[in-house]
């Protein structure tokens, strides 16, 4: 039925008595209409033909009486030029659900209980695949594109990362073709830019200098948090999760719940350590290594350069496990001071805590670092002759 629209016949409009809906036609905009529910549901819709079809648009909830109308007359001109606003509707709406990271975020939320490294994926793909790739149709992505962003990681990240991130997609790409009609995925074998396997980097002392200068200049929690890393030997993920209840004096446990060996870690905190974690607590933004990266790039030792591209947070775990042997630390010392196991008979009869031996190999860190990122001048003072 026809009616004149006004914002009070839009509020005060009811279903005809008996109909589960009724249609109410603009008077002033042919085609233009609101449809009430038998329950009080109310919404604009915009009727019109393409080609010999019959068409009706329906607007989404919550709009005003102006607003409707204008996009109404929006859609009848539209078909004044002989398009089928609601055809193109529909298509916009399956191409965003067919972008690369509307597929992945399907993938990690259909798959991800199953991956042990989910996180890590969904991290790896909004930090270095997602800005380059995640809009684009995944049915568009040419081999040659992944093949340029696989240059771009491996220059800026290393092989392995660059490795990574392609197992990453592929594996996304490969349940996306078993659920897809027209999809195959561009990946190749041979397209792998080193390998996956352990790495062996550690940072040198230039290195550690350009990284601390860096992250002392950038005052935010994740630079905090990655010197305190350095400072402790732990992960990445141990870190970040770390909370106050967990702290005693200056021994923080770790639970057997969240590490690695499933057994609770004590570690004796440094004085340098203990002071970071006040300024850090337990914020953590994977995603901004990258910033880290450029500072310490921008402010790199003189009067070289020290580029500090190929470098992951967990290759600082590894740098100060060496720090400590250079410190003079007894290997089985830093090795439990790591949480790591030690082999054999001693791993069960062998009960002791080694909660000094740990402490005093991390005030060793702690001290070998300072002396790297604070050089001194050999200089030897002389009295004078009175």
């Amino acid at each position: 039925m026809k009616a004149k629209l006004t914002p009070t016949f839009v509020r005060d409009a009811k279903a005809a008595p008996g109909a589960e809906r009724t249609v109410y036609w603009d008077e002033a905009l042919p085609g233009f209409g609101l449809v009430v529910t038998a329950a009080g549901h109310k919404a604009f819709v915009c009727q019109y033909r393409a080609g010999r079809r019959s068409r009706r648009m329906n607007f989404k909830r919550g709009l005003s009486l102006d607003e409707a109308r204008k996009q109404a007359r929006g859609v009848i001109g539209a078909v004044a030029k002989d398009r089928d606003p609601l055809a193109e509707r529909r298509k916009a709406e399956a191409s965003a659900e067919n972008t690369l990271r509307s597929v992945v975020e399907n993938y990690l939320a259909r798959e991800g209980n199953k991956l042990r490294t989910a996180d890590d994926r969904r991290a790896t793909f909004e930090r270095l695949v997602f800005p380059k790739l995640g809009a684009r149709q995944i049915t568009d992505i040419k081999r040659s594109e992944i093949n340029s962003l696989l240059d771009k990681i491996e220059d800026e990240n290393g092989p392995r990362m660059a490795t990574l991130t392609l197992a990453y997609l592929r594996r996304a790409m490969n349940w996306h073709s078993t659920r897809a009609d027209d999809f195959r995925s561009p990946i190749v074998k041979g397209m792998a830019r080193g390998t996956a396997g352990k790495r062996d980097r550690i940072l040198t002392d230039d290195e550690l200098r350009t990284f601390w200068q860096a992250s002392q200049g950038w005052d935010h929690p994740f630079s905090h948090m990655l010197r305190f890393v350095l400072l402790t030997a732990v992960r990445r993920d141990e870190a970040a999760d770390m909370r106050w209840s967990e702290i005693d004096g200056d021994v923080w446990t770790i639970p057997a719940a969240r590490y690695k060996t499933d057994i609770d870690l004590e570690l004796p905190l440094s004085r340098a350590a203990l002071g970071g974690f006040a300024k850090f607590k337990v914020t953590f933004d994977g995603l901004m290594l990258a910033r880290l990266r450029k500072l310490a790039e921008e402010n790199g030792a003189e009067p070289a350069k020290v580029s500090l591209a190929r470098w992951t947070i967990h290759d600082l775990r590894r740098t100060a496990r060496s720090l400590m042997t250079r410190a003079g630390i007894e290997p089985d010392h830093a090795e439990r001071a790591l949480g790591h196991v030690i082999a054999g008979v001693r791993r069960v009869y062998d009960r002791h805590h080694f909660r000094d031996e740990k402490r005093r190999a991390f005030e060793a860190l702690a001290a070998q670092l300072d002396r790297i990122v604070n050089p001194q001048p050999n200089v030897v003072a002389f009295t004078a002759a009175r």
